[in-house]
């Protein structure tokens, strides 16, 4: 039996155009009609958006924990389960469980847990990100000094073949503790290479771009900044058209200003998209948690250490939006894209409505969204 349903009276986002005055038709979970409202076929079901905004949803590249768990604390199907299910309360449907610097035993569990999860169709998990360990010690930020250590053989052979059994992976690693030819093996194996974390100066960061690094993480946080004689890895992101940059639009992390100004100057095609660089208590109302057996204060929207270290953000992809928007005074259209299609294209993710799809509806004032599944 044939059920079908028409959304109209709306916007609808394709990842490519805001669409106005068309609605979108589904068949029994498959996309059927997607123009003029005035040309939709009869359906079965009509839903009024009264002026929503429909799309695929939100898809984040930097997701270290949520509903009340954090990934380091226990890599396995369940904690990323947990994560799914906070994370798709949040509008996002695709997304990259990120494990911060860690014990090699801590790293292979978090690859196995990723496979597992897979295997199991834990919904929205679409690969893994390491964050860590091969960083800098000077810009470690929340991640533990005493098990920040340079990439050898064994480490490199070990996201290799990670990245033969993984839908994707995404490293982050600084200069100081890798090589430009661990680099470049990384990306022929289709690794996505990230710096981050990292005191390198401008020629050194273009030196592991040309090697294939096509990534920086946290723009801005955890890195040299962009000074007058010396750009930084923040001068060498916004001058490379080669990479893209994940930035937290919180506020806290980054001004609007300065995000204003990097928006502006980044050299394309490479973009700047948006991260939620969510921790434990994303999608739960919890005060505090514990990463690495040190305590993490959630106040007033901001996660500290004890000495006040920012350690990850209080943030959802819909806030980042509103700011991109409200404070930043970037189109809707591009501030929807940096949380959808930048980050989905980034990956290989194919950012579409398609068959069993899951959607997220958003307030024209970006303050609400719920979430939709379109399934038979």
């Amino acid at each position: 039996m044939t059920r079908s349903v028409t959304y109209l009276n709306g916007l609808i986002f394709d990842g490519h155009a805001l669409l106005r005055d068309h609605a979108l038709g589904f068949e029994n979970g498959t996309l059927a009609y997607m123009g003029p409202e005035d040309e939709a076929p009869a359906s079965d079901q009509i839903i009024d958006l009264a002026g929503d905004i429909l799309c695929p949803g939100f898809v984040d590249l930097q997701v270290n924990g949520g509903g009340g768990i954090l990934f380091n604390d226990d890599p396995s199907v369940h904690t990323l389960s947990q994560m799914a299910s906070a994370h798709r309360g949040l509008g996002v449907t695709a997304f990259l469980p990120t494990l911060i610097t860690d014990t090699v035993d801590k790293s292979q569990a978090a690859i196995a847990a990723v496979e597992d999860a897979m295997r199991a169709g834990v919904p929205g998990i679409v690969g893994l990100h390491l964050e860590g360990p091969h960083l800098s010690i000077p810009r470690k930020g929340a991640h533990d000094p005493a098990l920040i250590r340079p990439m050898e053989p064994a480490d490199l052979e070990t996201l290799l073949q990670a990245a033969g059994s993984l839908p994707f992976l995404k490293v982050t690693i600084a200069p100081e503790n890798t090589t430009e030819g661990q680099v470049a093996a990384l990306t022929e194996a289709g690794v996505l290479v990230s710096l981050g974390h990292s005191d390198a100066d401008y020629d050194t960061c273009r030196r592991y771009i040309a090697a294939g690094a096509r990534c920086v993480t946290h723009l801005f946080n955890a890195m040299s900044q962009l000074g007058n004689r010396e750009p930084g890895l923040v001068g060498a992101a916004l001058a490379s058209g080669d990479t893209s940059a994940g930035l937290i639009a919180d506020t806290v992390h980054v001004h609007p200003e300065t995000i204003r100004a990097a928006w502006t100057a980044k050299r394309g095609p490479g973009r700047i998209f948006l991260v939620s660089d969510a921790m434990a208590v994303a999608g739960s109302d919890a005060t505090e948690f514990h990463l690495g057996g040190r305590l993490i204060k959630r106040k007033d929207g901001v996660l500290t250490l004890a000495d006040g270290t920012l350690a990850g953000a209080d943030l959802d992809l819909l806030t980042a939006m509103r700011v991109m928007v409200e404070e930043v005074g970037v189109e809707l259209l591009e501030a929807l894209q940096a949380c959808t299609a930048v980050p989905a294209g980034l990956i290989g993710h194919d950012y579409r409505f398609a068959r069993n799809c899951d959607l997220v509806r958003i307030s024209p004032d970006l303050t609400r969204l719920v979430a939709a599944e379109i399934k038979v």
